[in-house]
């Protein structure tokens, strides 16, 4: 097991090195932010005045060293437009987006799971098959038109929730969070939802396959001849098989709500990372494109480390595998 996380904590730093390159060199090339910063009656000494004020007059090979140096002691720039760290922009907005995509994946989770193992256990009735009607719906529908009919429905029209902000929020271990507080929640149910439709809709359909797949296997009839309750096969012998897919799934899932909840974000005016990066974007803000590109790759190289060690958990056999290559 030791060599199996060692060997893939080193595979993890080589994709973020790797990454660290494409991402800096990629930025680095689109557009001039000197043109965004200086106005256009400004001398040619004060447009070179902030040129190297931005670093900018330096070769893209030493701009780069000095990106990883100062990555490597946790210093990924100062923003051009805001005048602070990135990373302190960046850290001040996470909990936000944090918070809405472990709101939207434990959504997906509670909703999904359960259809998905009912529609795979009774695929002929009217209810399984509206399930998978439904799940379509949530692949199709894109993601800016639902959520502004949640907010003409739910706020506009029945007035049942808020339809942008972040509500009321109260410390928790020095992190303001709003899901501990009922104005908290309110504000958070319905961007939530909307980001985890897709997710929704993807957990179904996993949950399903895997059960029309499970339950016609033998441990599955030997349970029932042994006279075993529906209820403990389905739990313990049906669901532990079906979850190595959706855990793997769920994990890289994860990453994406947190990178791509831009949608959301700016439907509902939530205050978290993705209203920053339209923003930096807008306003070529380099240090902090590439701060907010090279934490994004830090939480998929994450997850995708923690999903590999539980996969091993739930199939010793993937390990091995591994260990024995």
């Amino acid at each position: 097991m030791t060599v199996f996380i060692i060997r893939r904590i080193l595979q993890s730093l080589a994709v973020v090195m790797v990454m660290s390159f494409i991402v800096f060199g990629g930025v680095n090339i689109v557009g001039d932010p000197v043109e965004m910063m200086v106005s256009d009656e400004a001398t040619q000494e004060e447009r070179e005045k902030v040129i190297r004020s931005m670093g900018l007059d330096q070769p893209w090979y030493v701009q780069y060293g000095r990106f990883v140096a100062g990555a490597l002691e946790g210093n990924l720039g100062k923003s051009f437009v805001y005048g602070e760290p990135a990373l302190e922009i960046i850290i001040h907005r996470i909990p936000a987006t944090f918070e809405l995509a472990l709101a939207a994946l434990l959504l997906a989770v509670v909703i999904g799971i359960p259809l998905g193992v009912y529609a795979g256990l009774k695929p002929d009735t009217v209810a399984s098959k509206s399930i998978m009607a439904g799940s379509i719906l949530g692949f199709s529908l894109p993601t800016f038109w639902v959520g502004l009919m949640f907010i003409m429905v739910f706020a506009v029209i029945l007035g049942w929730l808020p339809s942008t902000g972040r509500g009321d929020t109260v410390p928790l271990m020095g992190i303001d969070v709003s899901f501990l507080t009922l104005d908290g929640l309110a504000h958070l149910f319905l961007p939530a939802l909307n980001l985890a439709l897709f997710k929704i809709s993807l957990v179904i359909r996993l949950a399903r396959a895997g059960t029309r797949e499970v339950v016609h296997q033998d441990y599955i009839k030997f349970a029932r001849a042994k006279g075993l309750r529906n209820s403990r096969i389905v739990l313990v012998h049906l669901m532990k098989n079906i979850m190595i897919p959706v855990v793997t799934v769920l994990g890289l899932e994860f990453g994406g709500l947190i990178a791509f909840s831009v949608v959301t974000e700016t439907v509902f005016a939530w205050p978290g990372m993705g209203k920053l990066i339209i923003d930096s974007i807008q306003s070529l803000d380099r240090p902090v494109i590439v701060a907010y590109l090279m934490i994004i790759v830090l939480i998929f190289v994450i997850i995708n480390l923690v999903v590999d060690v539980l996969y091993s958990i739930l199939d010793p056999r993937v390990r091995l595998s591994e260990i024995k290559s």
